[in-house]
């Protein structure tokens, strides 16, 4: 008599589970709801090395400085197209590298002698972080920075430590260093709010004498989430550059940080913790897929190199990588790479458009119906039987993840068939539906969960 009453009462224990579980949910602070929620961003990347005429090497970038600044000079260059082709594709918000591995700002620092206040192009008054940072509040895209300080070719540093050795060195880091808080903090009080702030390979360990970089985002970007150092991660790389991630991917993560020398589990099975986080993890630090655009067919290329088009992902794949990340509770950021013109190139325009397209059409419109939860079975119902393709589960990520296991079936000709056996929901899961079914109810029963699901659930042809 108790099984049957503790299994046909399953409200009831939600509300056990609730006393004795809820407290210890790890909860995502506003940055990472806020970040999760966006779903859909790009990382613009531009820097001198575009302009030499040379093939992309990022160990030889790393390491030999450009030999003369002057090569920057685009002819058309247009930021707010930047930001416009990015809205295109649906992107909520976007980063601009500030600086990468040359070492080298696109704006007018006054810590930074290499800078765009050095170049004949505008006169030394060119600011495209500025520009950027304008286009991105006009288009209603969120505006976010990336700031490399782990390689700086041009002064000597290599994983955030200046080549040399003795006082030579101590010299030049303790330069380096300052120069380098004094570019975040520029940064981070120039431009108004950012939506988030990206360190290049993480923003180093300040024990270990790398700049510390976290109190000045703290003090004058609070809102800005944090992405990230050896002290703190507000969200994880997902363990790969394909724009996907594992399933279940879990937004919990046993480690405060993805600092993988203080943490080498991180590193095992390759990165599987990335991939897939951590349903026990008492730490919320939800996963980005993160892929370049032009990355189809072995090329990964995050810059711009010329007479690569035909390695522009084309949208079918495009949006398989969209519901292997967003639709598994990942944020998905697409890598965009304008030309020396100064310009998104066409084809990879044209791509965008029809990506965003073709999201919109396949997730703008749910079918109609209602949902309703009895205990622990969550019910929809169409208004009609309909072909349904995909269902979008969404539990409400501000209350952390609480369904564990859960079983989703449709009804069809009046019997219940399986479709899917789940594990992690989060922020969003897209879960595919059997070829050529035709129903109007379906139903997910919830086999285990931490407290009562705060849940959507939603039907697309």
């Amino acid at each position: 008599m108790k099984k049957i009453i503790l299994l046909g009462a399953f409200s009831f224990l939600y509300s056990l589970n609730a006393l004795s579980f809820t407290d210890s949910i790890p909860l995502p602070n506003e940055r990472q709801a806020r970040w999760q929620e966006a779903e859909l961003g790009v990382l613009i990347s531009y820097d001198l090395h575009i302009f030499d005429g040379k093939r992309y090497n990022q160990q030889l970038n790393r390491l030999t400085p450009i030999e003369d600044p002057q090569i920057f000079n685009p002819s058309k260059l247009d930021v707010e197209q930047w930001v416009v082709s990015a809205k295109a594709a649906g992107a909520r918000f976007a980063l601009l590298t500030a600086t990468h591995e040359t070492g080298f700002a696109l704006y007018p620092s006054d810590v930074n002698p290499y800078s765009t206040k050095i170049l004949t192009f505008k006169d030394g008054k060119a600011d495209l972080v500025g520009d950027f940072v304008k286009a991105c509040r006009k288009h209603g895209v969120l505006p976010g920075i990336y700031i490399g300080l782990r390689w700086n070719s041009l002064l000597g540093v290599f994983d955030f430590h200046v080549n040399g050795t003795g006082e030579f060195r101590e010299r030049r880091e303790r330069y380096y260093n300052q120069l380098a808080e004094g570019m975040v903090k520029e940064l981070c009080t120039r431009y108004g709010d950012w939506f988030e702030i990206w360190f290049d390979g993480g923003a180093g360990d300040p024990a270990e004498g790398t700049p510390n970089v976290l109190p000045i985002v703290q003090k004058y970007q609070p809102n800005a989430l944090f992405y990230w150092n050896a002290q703190v991660s507000e969200a994880r790389w997902g363990g790969s550059e394909s724009g996907t991630i594992g399933y279940p991917n879990w937004s919990t993560f046993p480690y405060p940080t993805m600092w993988a020398k203080h943490y080498p589990k991180i590193l095992e099975k390759d990165f599987w913790l990335p991939k897939h986080g951590d349903s026990t993890g008492k730490y919320f630090l939800p996963a980005m897929a993160d892929a370049p655009l032009r990355g189809y067919k072995g090329r990964h290329e995050w810059f711009w190199e010329p007479g690569d088009e035909a390695f522009i992902y084309p949208v079918s794949s495009l949006v398989s990588m969209y519901e292997k990340s967003v639709g598994r509770n990942s944020t998905l950021i697409l890598g965009l790479t304008p030309d020396t013109a100064g310009l998104i190139p066409a084809p990879d325009v044209d791509t965008l458009r029809a990506f965003g397209a073709q999201i919109r059409k396949r997730y703008g419109q749910a079918l109609d119906g209602q949902s309703f939860s009895k205990g622990s079975t969550h019910m929809l119902e169409l208004s009609k039987k309909d072909s349904i393709g995909r269902i979008v589960l969404q539990e409400d990520i501000r209350k952390g993840h609480r369904i564990m296991e859960f079983r989703l079936e449709a009804e069809v000709k009046g019997k219940w068939i399986p479709i899917f056996n789940g594990s992690s929901i989060g922020h969003k899961l897209i879960v595919a539906c059997p070829p050529e079914l035709y129903s109007n109810r379906i139903r997910l029963r919830v086999i285990k969960a931490l407290a009562p699901p705060a849940l959507k659930m939603q039907a697309y042809r």
